[in-house]
């Protein structure tokens, strides 16, 4: 794990944001767990956040960003 890694996920209605935050994450030189989803059809958010703090808790990445709408 680097330090410069961030987890990331959202539901389908944070997808577009996301999707500006990695690349913004990326240009910024960090790495990126991007942990999904990766479209606007419809999910349950539940999934993702739970993909992200099991990524923080074992130390995949030591920070995170989750984006619900």
């Amino acid at each position: 794990m680097s330090r410069r890694t961030v987890a990331i996920a959202a539901d389908h209605a944070g997808f577009e944001l996301k999707t500006a935050l990695v690349d913004d994450l990326n240009d910024a030189g960090y790495s990126v767990l991007d942990l999904g989803t990766n479209s606007t059809e419809s999910v349950d958010y539940p999934e993702f956040a739970d993909r992200l703090a099991r990524a923080l808790e074992s130390g995949a990445a030591p920070r995170g960003v989750l984006v619900c709408g």
